[in-house]
């Protein structure tokens, strides 16, 4: 049984990206940082689009090797062919985008840890479990990597899998240029084509550009060259032109390029060609391997390009297969892709980090409570820092090796807990707004975005507002215009967005009252990645609810339902309601949790340890009535199906 569909092998690299585009590279400010390399790139766009993939490589025994590998975990690609090298470093390349026709990078890649893979990385078996293993002209360029690359490819074609071959060549990378040479495409090499050829025919697919192809065929005429490489192999051959689309040649090669098989090109504008190829032979890989005719593998190919030079980046760019889907059956709205709005929505909410479909989140950002009962007690408002660390503690006994547990913690009172709860896999929300202020106010400054550029990327922005339906134009109009600020810089910055709305405390509600509140931020394009949200005792008020969020945003995270301070027996009634609907993944609850105990502390009645007992039981009995909850609603659905 073949369990994957496509191993890719080669090169593995961080990608920093300067941020600043139209200047040089020396000029760079600030560096985003994503995974790179193409066999990398691949396999995460084909993971996206929906293929079970797989990378062979080394990565650094470093920070840098760890972000590949959880990177490529998050993105769905198999990482058991990933060996950490104990010796070398991590690659790391620098690009900048300096305009439509300019792209400079430099490579770090002198004696990285990709470079050190060998014939012992390859595995017989996680080859054999593998429909198609595609291979990159760069680890060509070394007889250790050539020997890894070609048992690769023997054991593929002995185990009946289709190869592939992109040509992907980077003349600094076989010693041919400088440094400084590492956006050029094309050097003539008689060695680097001899060595090329040795090996095309040992592919059933090769892929390239014109100037890609004239350094395997040994001229720089394309169709003397495509002849060349179809003189030593029956492979299809895949041109790339640029915004002239692709062509396939299954045959002879005719006497024009524009006789070969193509698929339908997009107009669009382009920003940043690097890591387009690598796009564009995901979609071409999705094409092959689902048995498309060429002319709809050419599409999906050209697709993932043209959204890939459309974006910052490289593998962050690659659709997703229900954007690439989005966008073949709409068409091109907007030319800078990048700018089409419904478009982003899409590509984001389709490639978010994680997965979690069961939210019990302990919520400990309250501030201004906390603050009140220290100054009632009389104790030392700074000790309410160590109290969010055992809160924390407390919620990662409840945890322990289990996925859908999560935190909200603040910045100003909590920073400890939250530094403390980086890479424990939980779900982290952190609070902006100004407790209990409405208008909305923030407790960040007044440019928003800089501030939460200093966010790790796992903080979810948690913004809490007071809004109701019946508010008046001015109350609407400030608290609309922050929330929508907001929304626009969390999503600048790379941050999940939770949106809580009480509209209980400000008017009266009925079942219709959140749907409302809800649509109007929609309606301002406000797309939160998660909703939080007051208990509504209503089936009728959670329908209007889901039903408000589902026809705006198909592919929202979900809610989470609030706690407002309700006894247990209050919340576990409302939770009987709410695990009735799927939307509703779970719950977000502090004061009933961590009320009494903070009391107690706070006043010297009890130690850390029986802080964290306490809290830690009132958690689990909380998780244990949510569970039971949900328990009862799928019986319910069960019995009403059979029914």
């Amino acid at each position: 049984m073949k369990t994957l569909d496509v191993i890719t092998i080669g090169r593995a690299s961080v990608d920093l990206y300067g941020a600043q585009v139209g200047g040089r590279l020396e000029d760079m400010r600030s560096f985003g940082k994503y995974i790179g390399g193409s066999p990398t790139n691949m396999a995460a766009g084909t993971a996206r689009l929906g293929l079970k993939s797989a990378l062979i490589t080394r990565v650094g025994d470093e920070h840098m090797g760890r972000f590949i590998r959880e990177q490529l975990q998050r993105e769905g690609v198999d990482v058991s062919g990933v060996v950490t090298d104990p010796e070398r470093l991590t690659a790391l390349v620098l690009l900048g985008i300096r305009d439509q026709e300019q792209f400079p990078l430099i490579f770090y890649r002198d004696n990285c840890a990709d470079m050190a893979l060998c014939e012992d990385d390859i595995d017989a078996d996680f080859i054999a479990s593998a429909r198609a293993v595609v291979a990159t002209g760069t680890h060509l360029s070394h007889p250790r990597t050539e020997a890894a690359v070609l048992k690769a490819l023997r054991l593929a074609r002995d185990s009946g899998a289709r190869t592939a071959l992109d040509i992907d060549y980077r003349p600094n990378l076989w010693g041919l240029a400088g440094h400084d040479a590492g956006e050029s495409r094309f050097i003539a090499s008689p060695e680097v084509t001899a060595k090329l050829q040795s090996t095309l025919p040992l592919f059933d697919l090769i892929v390239g550009t014109e100037e890609e192809f004239h350094i395997a065929g040994g001229s720089t005429d394309t169709l003397a060259a495509l002849r060349a490489v179809r003189a030593v192999t029956a492979a299809t051959l895949v041109c790339k032109r640029g915004p002239m689309g692709a062509v396939a040649f299954t045959g002879p090669i005719p006497d024009d390029l524009d006789a070969g098989i193509s698929g339908p090109g997009f107009p669009i504008e382009v920003f940043n060609v690097l890591g387009a190829g690598d796009g564009f032979m995901s979609g071409l890989l999705k094409g092959w391997l689902d048995d498309r005719d060429w002319k709809t593998a050419l599409t999906y190919a050209n697709a993932c390009g043209a959204l890939a030079v459309s974006r910052h980046g490289c593998a962050p760019s690659y659709p997703s297969w229900e954007e690439l889907r989005f966008f073949l059956e709409r068409g091109v709205r907007v030319p800078a892709l990048r700018h089409d709005a419904a478009l982003e929505q899409v590509h984001w909410s389709t490639n978010r980090r994680g997965d979690w479909p069961e939210m019990r989140v302990f919520a400990f950002d309250h501030r201004k409570q906390l603050e009140d009962m220290a100054e009632e007690l009389g104790a030392d408002p700074k000790r309410i820092g160590a109290f969010k660390r055992l809160c924390l503690a407390a919620a990662l006994a409840v945890k322990g090796d289990l996925d859908g547990y999560g935190i909200l913690c603040d910045g100003r009172l909590g920073p400890q807990a939250l530094y403390d709860a980086a890479g424990t896999g939980l779900w982290i929300g952190r609070p902006v707004e100004r407790p209990g202020s409405r208008p909305l106010e923030l407790e960040i400054g007044p440019d928003y975005g800089s501030d939460l550029a200093e966010w790790p990327t796992e903080h979810v922005v948690k913004v809490l507002c007071f809004y109701h339906p019946d508010d008046e134009p001015e109350m609407k109009r400030q608290q609309e215009e922050r929330v929508v600020r907001l929304a626009r810089a969390a999503r600048a910055n790379g941050l999940e967005l939770l949106l809580e709305v009480i509209p209980s405390k400000v008017g009266p509600v009925g079942d219709d009252t959140t749907a409302a509140v809800i649509q109007r931020f929609y309606d301002l394009g406000v797309y939160p990645d998660w909703w939080k949200l007051e208990p509504m005792t209503s089936a009728a008020g959670w329908e209007k609810t889901c039903a408000a969020i589902s026809r705006n945003d198909p592919h929202v995270r979900g809610i989470v339902v609030l706690g407002l301070d309700a006894p247990a027996d209050r919340l576990r009634a409302s939770f009987e309601v709410a695990a009735g609907f799927d939307l509703v993944k779970g719950f977000a609850v502090g004061r009933t949790i961590f009320g009494p105990s903070a009391r107690k502390w706070l006043a010297g009645e009890i130690d850390d340890a029986a802080a964290v007992r306490a809290m830690r039981e009132a958690f689990v009995g909380l998780c244990a009535a949510w569970d039971a909850a949900r328990e009862t609603a799928a019986g319910a659905k069960t019995m009403g199906a059979k029914a």
